[in-house]
């Protein structure tokens, strides 16, 4: 396969459960044929991989890379992007907070994302760049002081360095560019673009300056370009919307900040206004959508100022609807629809992202993280196959473009 400039568009596939390679490769079979036939026949098509660390061990054990590589190749398919952020379980368990676990305090985040490097590095095609996502550093909660904080800081930005130093590497070997991709989240360490920017120009260029300039015996010039090229942003707009950041403009900071975007995550989030709603219907309806497995995080405006609970049940059992005018949740709800009965999306903000990459390279690596479909309405419902293909048309369509011209075979 050869590839032109354009958009490399995917979907994640931490939507299908699985924890091991078996699982992990069964649910590739099963999903992404049919998928590539309706949406985008006779062409290649990307995937968006997300592994756990115990499916990335097995990959790489016995042939499984090479049989997964000759899979792919006999399929028209390719992998540019991975799903790196959660290590462990993330389906049938109780994941909340221990989706940061082990943070990039560990040596054993360091081992995970140096294994999906070099996975990376096989099935990548060359010509192409190649991402990881990974943890916005840690869970902010867990630390109680500023001093604790600083140390997290500046440990994790010394790691970052050393997985630096092995996509340094990786390209001086290959010639293939990959790069970590640090993902913004509420209430992690790194939860939005202000405190992006604060790690990247306090913590990760002064520390990761320093080690690779004394490591590798280059200029602190070549060091900070090398830190620009291989760390970038994860920009997730449902974790900007939720967070109330217009996602344009985020974006447009970071560019003036020269922090590349590794790639933009497609993902909308649930918001409701009180004004003129049926309290006790809209009770019912969040009471629905809270669950014991995922973290549901709960953003509220009020005359500028913003209200925040860690899960959606902290919300529910204060019952302080009234105390802002709206209010947004961590969700990923399918990219689609709008409105979702007495609920509504931030689909908007996608729009507006869109509308800004007509004109602005922000990135060529977009990605649909919609793993939330339990919130459609009956009438909607359909088999999992036919909800992502819908989620892939409709971002055709309001990108008006053809998927062929995405990328060129």
């Amino acid at each position: 396969m050869t590839f032109k400039k354009g958009f490399h568009l995917t979907y994640c596939t931490n939507i299908h459960p699985g924890e091991t390679w078996d699982e992990t490769f069964g649910n590739l079979k099963e999903y992404i044929p049919s998928i590539k036939e309706k949406v985008n026949p006779g062409r290649p098509f990307g995937i968006g991989l997300r592994l756990s660390d115990i499916a990335a061990r097995e990959l790489l054990a016995n042939d499984n890379l090479f049989r997964f590589r000759q899979w792919l190749e006999a399929n028209g398919l390719y992998v540019f992007t991975i799903n790196g952020f959660p290590y462990g379980g993330f389906h049938r368990t109780i994941v909340k907070d221990k989706v940061h676990l082990p943070d990039w305090n560990s040596r054993e985040r360091i081992e995970y994302t140096a294994r999906l490097i070099k996975i990376l590095n096989i099935l990548l095609p060359q010509g192409v760049e190649g991402g990881i996502s990974t943890s916005p550093v840690s869970y902010r909660h867990w630390f109680k002081t500023n001093e604790q904080m600083d140390h997290v800081l500046r440990k994790a930005a010394f790691h970052f360095a050393v997985v630096v130093e092995y996509l340094m590497q990786v390209k001086s070997e290959s010639g293939k560019v990959i790069h970590l991709d640090i993902e913004p989240e509420p209430d992690g360490i790194v939860e939005d673009t202000r405190g992006m920017i604060n790690f990247y120009n306090n913590w990760l260029l002064p520390v990761g300056v320093k080690y690779l300039s004394e490591i590798r015996k280059v200029s602190t010039q070549e060091a900070e370009a090398a830190i620009r090229e291989h760390i970038r942003v994860c920009f997730d707009v449902c974790h900007a919307s939720v967070v109330f950041e217009n996602p344009v403009e985020m974006l447009m900071r970071y560019m003036k900040e020269k922090i590349r975007i590794g790639k933009i995550q497609l993902s909308a989030a649930l918001k409701f206004r009180t004004a003129g709603t049926d309290l006790k219907d809209l009770t019912s309806k969040l009471r629905s959508l809270s669950d014991k497995i995922y973290l549901h995080q709960v953003a509220g405006m009020h005359q500028g100022e913003i209200k925040r609970y860690k899960d959606l049940p902290d919300m529910l059992n204060e019952k302080e609807f009234t105390a802002c005018e709206e209010w947004r949740i961590h969700y990923h709800v399918p990219l689609f629809l709008s409105t979702y009965g007495i609920l509504e999306s931030t689909q908007e903000d996608i729009l507006n992202v869109f509308q800004l990459l007509q004109h602005q390279s922000v990135t060529n690596a977009l990605e649909i993280e919609t793993y939330t479909w339990s919130v459609l309405p009956d009438e909607v419902k359909m088999d999992l196959t036919e909800s992502i293909v819908n989620e892939f048309k409709w971002v055709l369509d309001s990108m008006k473009v053809q998927y062929q011209n995405l990328w060129i075979k």
